[in-house]
């Protein structure tokens, strides 16, 4: 199709749509999962009408069509077999890469490290576009304090503030400065919304939550999405407070394209059109078009639910047309935007498929990121780092030579078994003496991506030459966690401790030789309690994609000297969940002095109140001191900004990074605010002996709230200002706003 020089997009977009039947325009609201097997027959019997509908042009979108010639077969039907050749967007879930992948979203997060998660990015779509992709369904912004939940591996944690951040990182990296060039993918930030606030961490579930909660916790990271111009919205599988989130009008017209002025389309979670008949909010798939498409769902995700009601509501004059024409509007302008009306074919190139996907620069990028992500826990004795030479290391656990679960959850174009292992990359230095022994079996079995995997509960044939080797040793060195397809999706658990055996072992192989290292490869926050009070190192590594083991055994050499801070808090145990920093204080926050017996406070009977490690934790090879607090005034006016500034200075022995974070208190409002709520970071790298003074400013962006109608609001009132290198923050100073 072709259009007059110098037109603008939104004069194309008028004018293909003027040319448009209620049925081709309501095509371009349909996506269908990929069915095209190019190697295979031309058409598949049970696939024959998704076939005669793209043919007909009534398919907008595919999904998990991959590989530039496969893409570029599709691609060809609806460009030139199709009335009006309006090109397809192809989507893909690219999560935390595309073949190359970098660590779980949740481990990038943990690295503090902007440039680092944005470059991550880019490097996933780079890969994806020279795949034949332009679309992918990330970042996903939903902020979670229930590490039950699979899908926090996802996203960013339990900080709204940090969650902005990371948000914005994620979609400038895959968007980049121009959408139309080859090597970006359109962004698409998921879960609107609520969906990390589903009742006991479990998928698909229901979210009850107040107004206080959805705008200062939930929204805020859509917006800043948003504002830093990402393309498009997936709404949600939960129901908010008894309405399903792909029904959900005011929040998708009244608040994103309305109060927020959002410009691009929302595309529904797969088939949530059609859920909302079994939530009981509509009555049939007519019903569900109706609703779904007044309250703003511009695209049906493998639903056929619009496809096959949409056209005749419309007609029957119960849906107006109008809605379907900003719908299309909005999908129409995204394919100009990526400038697939310029070239359909512009990402189904099998030469640079070739060259960028795998390539070394690839390689190194996750490899830096990886190493960035990684969280020393505890290092009692300064057992770490390692010597490089004269030491005999036993490596014991399931996951020291596994080259799979590594690699994490939501990686489903990336080849399976292809991480380098823990023992592939400690063998990289020659210097020490290694053995190997697995222990004992996590999972029974090889487990597929769509299967639960069978963990082993019973079988601890291995212990003996596992405890035998760690007698023999000067360091034990244990890879313990969870199965790479235990987190994501699906994946929701109500036990946080290690599963299986392993705890067993651990306990065990502790007994013979106390100098263990213990490495955890996980996707969610653990309950690591016994581990925490005799285990002398402990270091948070997750599953950190295709460098792992390499990463890993760099910061185990002192090579890579980490800096990572935790993006969610553990938990002593699963009962304390959901467990997060900014919490309130409530009106009875501590026991009463004059009676130390009596029970009538907010606290637990059988638990400290306290986490195991908290918010923003994470400890490194040198030490940091945080000094000198200073505002420029104590007193200012709402509307004025107010600067604060800290001396950091690198204590140790060794050149190191400090995430240097900055909290607030507003000590009384209109809503009750919480205890300390995170304002700022900054990633400092410091020299031995070397001191910087980081400042940080508090103005109208950070001194306010949302109150319960929705409005920002900045109040007058004291605030204290907490400083330091987790959320325990201990430097403090006070001042007030008139």
């Amino acid at each position: 199709m072709e259009f007059q020089k110098n037109t603008t997009i939104d004069q194309k977009v008028d004018s293909l749509l003027a040319m448009m039947t209620l049925e081709e325009k309501v095509g371009q609201m349909n996506q269908y999962n990929g069915f095209w097997d190019v190697t295979g027959p031309s058409q598949r019997e049970d696939m024959a009408w998704k076939y005669e509908h793209l043919r007909k042009g009534w398919v907008g979108s595919m999904l998990s069509v991959r590989g530039a010639k496969e893409v570029r077969a599709v691609q060809k039907i609806a460009v030139e077999e199709t009335r009006l050749g309006i090109p397809l967007i192809i989507g893909f879930d690219v999560i935390h890469g595309y073949k190359t992948l970098s660590p779980i979203p949740l481990a990038e997060a943990a690295s503090w490290d902007l440039e680092a998660i944005k470059k991550s990015a880019s490097v996933a779509a780079a890969e994806a576009s020279a795949s034949g992709i332009n679309w992918t369904f990330g970042p996903m912004v939903d902020i979670s304090r229930d590490a039950r939940w699979g899908r926090v591996m996802e996203g960013a944690g339990e900080d709204p503030f940090l969650g902005c951040k990371v948000a914005v990182a994620r979609v400038k990296g895959f968007q980049g400065e121009d959408l139309s060039a080859v090597n970006t993918i359109a962004a698409c930030a998921k879960h609107f919304a609520a969906y990390g606030f589903v009742e006991a961490g479990k998928e698909y579930n229901t979210a009850d939550i107040g107004p206080s909660t959805l705008h200062n916790v939930v929204l805020p990271p859509f917006k800043a999405a948003v504002n830093a111009g990402v393309r498009t919205l997936m709404n949600s599988f939960n129901e908010l407070n008894g309405i399903p989130l792909t029904g959900h009008s005011s929040l998708q017209r009244d608040i994103l394209k309305g109060e927020w002025g959002f410009n691009g389309f929302v595309v529904s979670d797969w088939a949530s059109i059609a859920e909302m008949i079994p939530w009981g909010h509509a009555k049939d798939k007519r019903e569900a078009a109706k609703i779904a498409a007044t309250a703003g769902s511009d695209m049906d995700m493998e639903g056929y639910i619009y496809v096959e009601e949409l056209a005749q509501l419309v007609r029957d004059g119960v849906v107006e047309e109008a809605l379907i024409d900003d719908a299309v509007r909005r999908i129409l302008y995204l394919k100009f935007e990526l400038g697939l009306f310029d070239d359909p074919y512009k990402y189904c190139n099998e030469a640079r498929e070739k060259e960028t996907i795998g390539c070394e620069e690839h390689r190194q990028a996750v490899l830096d990121m990886a190493k960035k992500s990684i969280v020393l826990l505890k290092n009692e004795g300064h057992l770490l780092p390692l010597k490089k030479d004269g030491q005999k290391i036993a490596l014991i656990g399931p996951l020291v030579a596994d080259k799979n679960s590594p690699l994490g959850s939501w990686r489903i174009a990336s080849e399976d078994h292809t991480a380098v292992s823990i023992l592939e990359g400690m063998q990289e230095y020659a210097g020490n003496s290694l053995i190997y022994k697995k222990g004992v079996d996590l999972t029974v079995g090889e487990t597929a991506f769509t299967q639960e995997t069978t963990i082993n509960k019973t079988d601890r044939s291995g212990f003996d030459e596992a405890i035998e080797a760690a007698r023999q040793v000067d360091v034990v060195v244990m890879v313990l966690g969870e199965h790479g397809f235990q987190t994501g999706e699906g994946r929701s658990r109500t036990d946080l401790q290690l599963p299986g055996l392993q705890q067993v072992l651990l306990e065990a192989v502790s007994k013979v030789n106390p100098n263990i290292v213990l490495v955890l490869n996980n996707g969610r926050p653990l309950a690591i309690t016994w581990a925490d009070k005799h285990i002398p190192a402990i270091v948070e590594a997750w599953q950190l994609g295709t460098e792992s083991g390499r990463a890993i055994a760099q910061v185990l050499y002192g090579d890579y000297n980490p800096s990572g801070k935790l993006p969610m808090t553990f938990p002593r145990n699963v009962g304390q969940v959901p467990i997060y920093y900014n919490r309130k204080n409530t009106g009875r926050p501590f026991p009463n002095i004059d009676d130390p017996q009596n029970v009538f406070w907010t606290h637990y009977s059988d638990v400290d109140n306290t986490p195991l490690y908290p918010f923003g934790y994470g400890l490194s090879y040198t030490q940091f001191s945080h000094k000198n607090l200073r505002l420029d005034k104590d007193t200012a006016e709402v509307g004025d900004s107010i600067e604060v500034s800290v001396d950091v200075t690198n204590t140790g022995d060794r050149e190191g990074k400090e995430v240097v974070q900055l909290y607030i208190r507003d000590l009384v409002g209109s809503v009750t605010r919480p205890i300390k709520e995170l304002k700022g970071f900054e990633l400092v790298e410091l020299k031995v002996g070397e001191t910087k003074t980081i400042r940080f400013t508090l103005d109208h962006s950070t001194l306010g709230f949302y109150n319960n109608d929705g409005r920002y609001i900045v109040e007058p009132g004291d605030f204290k200002v907490f400083v330091g290198g987790d959320s325990n923050a201990s430097l403090t100073a006070d001042f007030s706003l008139h």
